[in-house]
Formats: C-alpha cells, sequence, structure tokens
C-alpha cells in the first residue's frame, strides 16, 4: 500500500484539497470527486456536512482513515470498491470484488428494456423478468424499481455474486419479488420470459491485459472475460433466444463498443427475431435488443 501522510493541523477541506493534489497528480481522472467521496466516506459525512464542518480540525484517527483511503485509490483501486457502494439507476447498490462494479452506460440496457415494455402495454402489468449474469443484481433491481408487478429471477455461476445479489434485494426491499439461482448463463430458465436483461462478460481474452487497472485488478475476470473474440457468453444466449422470450418477449443485452454487428448476426442466425440496437449517452452502441420478427 502507498503510504500516505496528512499534517497534524489538516482540516476536513485541508484534507480534500490535498487528496484532490494527490489524485491529480497520479492521473486520476476525477481527482476533486473522488477526493470528496473519500474524505466523506471517511468521517461518515454527506456533502453538507463536508462543507458545513470544512474547517474544523482532524484528529489522529481521521486523518487515518482518509489516509489510508487515499493511499487504496492512489493503487488504483476503484472509489466505489473502498466505499462498498455504487449508486446504479438511483439505487444505493453494495459492491464486493465478487461483482462487476455497475458503470452508467449499463443504464442504457435498462432503458431499451423499459421501453420495449411500454410499447407492448402498461409497465405495471404482471411481468415475468429474467436477469442472466446478475452479478450485483444492478440490472434486475433497476428493473424492479420500475416494474411494480414484475417478478425477477437472477442467474450466476458464483454463489457470492449471488449472495451480494440477494443482499441488495434485501437492502432495497425487492427480495419478495425476485429469486436467485445458480447456474451457466440461462440453463436452469424454463422460458418464457417477457424480458430477458444481461450484461455478460465481453473482453476478449487477449485484450483483458490493457484494460484500465481499476478493472482489470479489481474486476473479477469471470465478468469480464468473454473468450477469444469476446463473444461467447452471446452464442450461449443466441442458441437459447427463442425458448427464453417465446413469441412476445424481449431480450436486451449489452455489449461492448464495436461489437454491436457481430452480436446482431449472432442473434440473426437464429430466425425468426429481429434485432435492433441503442446508443449509450456518448454515442456508442451499448445495447441490442432482440424480439420475435412477429412482434416487430
Amino acid at each position: 500500500m502507498i503510504v500516505t501522510r496528512l499534517d497534524s493541523s489538516i482540516s476536513i477541506a485541508g484534507a480534500r484539497r490535498a487528496l484532490a493534489r494527490m489524485f491529480a497528480a497520479a492521473g486520476l481522472d476525477a481527482p476533486a470527486l473522488d477526493a470528496r467521496v473519500l474524505v466523506g466516506h471517511a468521517l461518515g459525512l454527506d456533502h453538507a456536512a463536508l462543507v458545513g464542518a470544512a474547517e474544523r480540525v482532524l484528529d489522529p484517527e481521521e486523518r487515518e482513515h482518509i489516509a489510508a483511503a487515499a493511499s487504496r485509490r492512489l493503487t488504483r483501486e476503484p472509489v466505489s470498491r473502498i466505499v462498498g457502494m455504487k449508486e446504479f439507476w438511483g439505487l444505493p447498490l453494495r459492491v464486493s470484488r465478487a461483482v462487476l462494479v455497475p458503470r452508467p452506460e449499463t443504464e442504457t440496457v435498462v432503458a431499451t428494456a423499459l421501453a420495449a415494455l411500454d410499447r407492448d402495454g402498461d409497465r405495471a402489468r404482471p411481468l415475468r423478468i429474467a436477469d442472466v449474469g446478475t452479478g450485483s443484481g444492478a440490472l434486475l433491481l433497476a428493473l424492479l424499481s420500475e416494474l411494480t408487478n414484475a417478478f425477477a429471477i437472477g442467474t450466476d455461476v458464483s454463489t457470492a455474486a449471488l449472495a451480494l445479489a440477494r443482499d441488495n434485494a434485501q437492502h432495497l426491499g425487492f427480495v419478495a419479488r425476485v429469486a436467485f439461482v445458480t447456474c451457466d448463463f440461462a440453463a436452469a430458465l424454463a422460458g418464457p420470459f417477457d424480458l430477458i436483461v444481461a450484461n455478460p462478460p465481453y473482453v476478449a481474452s487477449d485484450e483483458l491485459a490493457q484494460l484500465a487497472p481499476e478493472v482489470r485488478d479489481h474486476d473479477p475476470p469471470l465478468a469480464l472475460d468473454g473468450g477469444p473474440d469476446g463473444l461467447r457468453a452471446y452464442r450461449a444466449l443466441a442458441a437459447d433466444a427463442q425458448r427464453l422470450i417465446g413469441a412476445t418477449g424481449h431480450m436486451v443485452v449489452e455489449v461492448g463498443a464495436g461489437q454491436t454487428d457481430a452480436v446482431a448476426s449472432l442473434f440473426n442466425g437464429k430466425q425468426p427475431l429481429d434485432v435492433t440496437s441503442a446508443h449509450d449517452l456518448a454515442g456508442i452502441p451499448r445495447a441490442v435488443h432482440i424480439r420475435p420478427a412477429l412482434c416487430a
């Protein structure tokens, strides 16, 4: 661990400035934001409380907690892993080393799925949905927050991931509307479902070493490695698509940059299906929507 020291007379505001300088010098993307979040977490203070107590001098134990958090960030450990929480779709989700940290771009899957269901009718109707490779439960829980009469099943090969997803469901009040199953992709699911969502591993195996340290060194390889061409999970989902969504359901999957055409081709080879894509806020094709062609 990198050793970080703070002056004995430093204030809360001074600690934030000191951390921001360290993080900027290390080339981190959002030094001021990282500093605010980590100082607040170490002290148990929200943003308003940090501002209100800005000039208070830190005691030795507080300096130690802040310095420890700063040292972890300087080793490129993500802030969300240091604080143990990541917000997704407005929901506070607990994260651990067993799961991928939810990314903002993955919200494109939620938005695309909801838009598809809305076109079919009232989103308050009873729905049966599944999240394949649920990890922290991010997709599944975001959808349950919007679909008030839906029941969801989350699958994962990692029992540790499923335990965390169940904990998140309990914490957010959705545990009565969800079940979790240990299996590979959708192997244990009996369709059809109204909606299937997935954010599968899609990084080609030989590209893992090129990922940012925050991802490469801290996200579980199981959630990243998509096989030699990054498409292993999509082949499994394409083979099961008709069984899982039947004649009227939808499947929405996240894809990596530049993978849209290849993923669409896999599903288009399993006719009759209609395949379209949706872009994230950066303009990158991020979600592929699959539905029976008769529903187009």
